[in-house]
């Protein structure tokens, strides 16, 4: 898959079947969405295209206005977007940086200078509440006549429900919010992961008994507070862990999200690998405490929870493989 920040260069530029949004997450509904692209770009014989917008425009406008608190957390960060998209079977993606020149673009220019001249858009699927360029003023309506003038096919996809629910970003990161790992996952189809390059820390971990693997979050996450996790990409199968996700109020006031991982049992030296963090099940909510020892008495308490789940766990699946 190729990746493009802004549009492609002239030479870099090819007819597309497209689809907008900022598919956060990558959920369901986003998946039913990316499967008709893909099979309208083979159908047509055209590469099957993807735009996205970093930062969120929520965000760019929260930041604008001085108010964080409007600005959507994120279910998930740009690399495991684009990797969801390629597993989609997205061929190229555009990654627009969203910022004031882009937000004033009218909705006649943005048709005309990003899709047709800066994407060569034959075939558009958008969904069905789609609006577009300054002050969101552009219409699904005003799409589809300037797909007529401009030669490319425009549809839209329906809401798609799981039971009486509308699957949406909104909805994933309620239940991520909540802790309902069984929830969220049957809204994106898949378990809830978080993934990056395990980066160095303070080493305070070590210090107190409890060695960690950091992995740096650049926004404002879904969710936070201590869960039983599970590690990929140290070994060949998953390893049991406990893990903090948080701004880490008692040792950190910088505000600065890291995600904390301690693997049970494991001593070896990670720094600079990418692994991913599976989310099983929440133990708590973040706590600021007074001293270090009163942190690590609740630190231990986290571990001995995590593993009495995971044993807990191992024995139903050798009761199951029984009968």
């Amino acid at each position: 898959m190729k990746v493009f920040r802004g549009l492609p260069n002239d030479r870099a530029r090819a007819p597309c079947a497209l689809t907008i949004g900022n598919f956060d997450g990558v959920h369901r509904g986003h998946q039913a969405l990316l499967a008709r692209v893909c099979g309208a770009a083979s159908d047509l014989g055209l590469e099957a295209a993807v735009m996205t917008f970093e930062p969120h425009p929520r965000e760019f406008f929260a930041r604008r206005a001085g108010d964080l608190s409007k600005a959507p957390n994120r279910i998930a960060n740009l690399r495991d977007k684009l990797q969801s998209l390629s597993n989609a079977g997205i061929d190229r993606v555009i990654v627009e940086h969203f910022n004031e020149h882009f937000a004033a673009i009218s909705p006649q220019d943005f048709v005309e200078r990003v899709l047709v001249e800066g994407l060569h858009v034959k075939w558009l699927m958008v969904g069905d509440d789609f609006c577009f360029g300054a002050r969101r003023a552009g219409t699904v309506a005003m799409l589809a006549e300037a797909g007529k003038r401009h030669g490319f096919h425009v549809e839209t996809l329906p809401t798609v429900m799981h039971g009486a629910q509308r699957i949406s970003s909104s909805a994933v990161r309620t239940a991520l919010a909540a802790g309902d790992f069984d929830q969220a996952g049957q809204l994106l189809g898949h378990p809830y992961a978080m993934s990056g390059h395990v980066i160095h820390g303070q080493k305070l971990g070590r210090t107190l008994g409890f060695p960690t693997l950091n992995l740096r979050v650049a926004h404002r996450p879904a969710l936070s507070g201590i869960f039983i996790v599970q590690v990929h990409g140290l070994g060949p199968a998953p390893l049991p862990a406990v893990a903090s996700l948080g701004v880490r109020p008692t040792v950190d006031d910088s505000g600065r999200v890291l995600l904390e991982v301690h693997v049970f049992d494991f001593a070896q030296s990670c720094y600079g690998k990418m692994v991913r963090v599976e989310f099983l099940e929440k133990i708590r909510d973040e706590e600021k405490y007074t001293d270090l020892a009163t942190l690590t008495a609740a630190i231990a308490r986290d571990s001995d929870k995590a593993r009495a789940w995971f044993a807990r766990r191992a024995a139903a699946l050798t009761a199951t493989d029984r009968i």
